[in-house]
């Protein structure tokens, strides 16, 4: 066997054990709580025979299978109309998907492109696109959804909508950072000199780069966004009822909280999970994806 078999076989093998070593420390408890949240909204009618919006006032707050005067039928109790508050758990991990997935379409979007842009162009178009992101990013994130979401009207797109006219900005802002770093490089003074365009550079060249720290970010602002439309569904600006949100499960149980605490209990427990378990698998694909912490 030749000394360049043996050396492309010793660096595939190489690359495979660093890709299992770095899985094998993957946080595998917000793996699997994430991959839960996924599978129950995609299929909560597999999981659950009940509706979440048919009230049953005779079955009206009955307490969790454990407590007395529950059963298995019920598993985590009902709420104050006798609906079953785990389907309705289930449910509401479909809606806060949806929110958290099409914000991140429409805010990443624009945020990368404006970041991009804005990076790499510098002068006077750098300065004013960053002056509109200071002043996005300065706003009270809350207030200001309610408003948006007054203005715009209840459902689930002017929700979207709302927050994603304020997330944008946190995508422009880091995309510019890595821009600005990426844009001294040589591949891109050798693109300028074959003549690409600028679209061909922002495409092809920077965009690649910045798919990493986009990952992570994009991982973060799931619990992000979650947070805010749970916010926005307790204060009663965001999805209407009877549409299982979480936040409105929680705001739900705000009357019986001394008397029936697992009306508030449980949705408030599945929105702690999910954003926790987001954020840690965030962490983790920072330090993976990242070539300098990855040497630490």
């Amino acid at each position: 066997m030749t000394s360049v078999g043996v050396c492309r076989r010793v660096s595939v093998k190489g690359r495979v054990w660093n890709v299992a070593s770095k899985f094998r420390r993957a946080p595998l408890i917000p793996l699997f709580i994430i991959s839960l949240f996924i599978l129950t909204s995609i299929f909560p009618h597999f999981l659950t025979a009940y509706s979440p919006t048919e009230p049953s006032i005779e079955k009206r707050l009955l307490p969790p299978f454990w407590v007395k005067g529950g059963s298995l039928t019920y598993p985590l109790g009902t709420d104050p109309l006798g609906r079953d508050i785990l389907t309705r758990i289930i449910y509401g991990a479909r809606v806060s998907l949806a929110v958290s997935g099409m914000t991140i379409f429409f805010a990443g979007f624009f945020g990368v492109l404006v970041g991009l842009i804005s990076g790499y162009s510098g002068g006077w178009l750098d300065s004013v696109l960053m002056r509109m992101v200071d002043a996005t990013i300065s706003l009270p994130t809350i207030l200001l959804a309610i408003i948006l979401v007054v203005i715009l009207g209840g459902g689930l797109m002017n929700v979207v909508i709302a927050i994603a006219m304020l997330q944008w900005a946190r995508y422009a802002r880091v995309i510019r950072g890595e821009v600005l770093s990426l844009k001294q490089k040589e591949f891109i003074a050798q693109a300028r000199i074959a003549g690409c365009s600028m679209f061909r550079i922002l495409l092809v060249h920077l965009f690649p780069n910045v798919v990493n720290i986009l990952v992570v970010l994009v991982t973060v602002e799931v619990g992000r966004i979650i947070i805010m439309e749970a916010s926005l569904s307790f204060l009663g600006a965001g999805i209407p009822p009877p549409t299982p949100a979480w936040g409105y499960m929680v705001a739900d149980g705000r009357e019986y909280i001394t008397t029936a605490w697992w009306v508030s209990l449980f949705p408030g427990m599945a929105i702690m999970l999910t954003v926790l378990s987001f954020n840690l698998f965030g962490d983790w694909l920072r330090d993976t994806l990242d070539p300098k912490l990855r040497q630490v």
